[in-house]
């Protein structure tokens, strides 16, 4: 029985060894501090807030009981949604960028020789063009440019690197095809939400490694950059983040190395690849990039350690942060103040860009 119990001792031991020596990135607690520029420190959340918190709390709600398949159905139905019932300025025209589904989005006043690409967020599991247009349609009208907004493909009838690659290439085609037909762009950008935060901040160093044509800029709302979930901010604003927070409760509650097997077997790829986690890539010479992240949910560290490892590296790249925001709160405009400010400070960003 001791022989036993000694050998499984040492097979559990060899097995977090391993795993930590594959899956584990390097130790980023350094990058935890400064915090950034931040807003919203003296005020305490409005009426409308607490209206999307609930909101946000009725869906999750909605989707108890159900299985993994079901509940996947609902959310995406629930953001697909998101943007239903409110008027926009734009217009929406269906396209295809180099076979990848993708939507135009043109206000009123866009030079279309200046021209965004956008990549929503869902976890990569869920989300699009259509129930993102309210951001969609908000950077058109503030860059003056032709937004598109890629349509790539989902987790888990698809790889995470055919996501990766759909939205390489819908850069690509954007490089050489605005709404009008073949030409070149005079200025280029590309900004994306939570899982299109992760995929915009991939895209760029990319594009620096493979000497590719560079962004002008690049804006990233509430990126994830970590898929090893070492972050602290991912267990202290557990309780304060009502989209992402009941999530992490449940990965919290897990051994991290069987946090870091998971994360690898949903993608298929090590958690500490530069692939899927950004803030583990070297971080210089990127183009000036803003990162926008809420002080209470979950992924703050995940923006804030990105931010100031870049920073270090002496590339361009700023962090502003939200009190009392949820995850992509610029997707409740104009509902929400802090909403406001935050499209504020982006076309402030993109107009010292030019």
């Amino acid at each position: 029985m001791t022989i036993l119990l000694c050998v499984l001792v040492l097979l559990i031991s060899i097995f977090l060894i391993i795993t930590y020596a594959i899956f584990s990135g390097q130790d980023l607690t350094r990058f935890d501090k400064p915090v950034g520029e931040s807003f919203g420190l003296d005020h305490e959340p409005c009426d409308e807030h607490d209206l999307v918190v609930a909101s946000i709390h009725a869906n999750n709600k909605a989707i108890e009981g159900l299985s993994p398949k079901q509940r996947l159905v609902v959310m995406r139905e629930y953001l697909d949604s998101m943007s239903d019932g409110m008027s926009f300025s734009s217009t929406f025209i269906q396209t295809s960028a180099n076979g990848i589904p993708a939507q135009w989005v043109v206000a009123p006043g866009a030079d279309c020789n200046r021209r965004l690409l956008y990549i929503h967020g869902g976890a990569f599991t869920m989300g699009s063009p259509k129930g993102h247009r309210n951001i969609t349609n908000n950077f058109s009208e503030i860059t003056k440019a032709a937004v598109l907004a890629v349509d790539y493909r989902l987790m888990p009838e698809h790889s995470r690197k055919r996501g990766i690659e759909d939205c390489r290439q819908a850069y690509l085609w954007m490089l050489n095809n605005g709404p009008d037909g073949e030409s070149k762009p005079e200025k280029v950008f590309v900004a994306g939400d939570s899982a299109g935060g992760n995929l915009t901040l991939q895209l760029i160093a990319w594009l620096r490694d493979n000497d590719l044509p560079q962004v002008d800029a690049a804006v990233a709302l509430s990126p994830t950059t970590d898929a090893t979930y070492s972050f602290l901010s991912v267990v202290n604003n557990e309780d304060s983040d009502p989209m992402l927070g009941a999530i992490f409760n449940r990965l919290n509650k897990l051994p991290h190395s069987m946090v870091l097997w998971l994360s690898f077997l949903g993608q298929r790829i090590n958690p500490s690849s530069p692939l899927v986690s950004p803030v583990f890539d070297d971080l210089s010479n990127l183009p000036p990039t803003l990162v926008h992240v809420s002080l209470s949910e979950v992924l703050f560290d995940d923006a804030r350690r990105y931010v100031n490892k870049a920073i270090e590296a002496g590339s361009p790249v700023k962090l502003q942060s939200w009190n009392h925001m949820v995850h992509v709160w610029h997707m409740f405009y104009p509902k929400l103040d802090g909403a406001v400010e935050a499209w504020d400070e982006i076309e402030k960003f993109i107009r010292d860009i030019g």
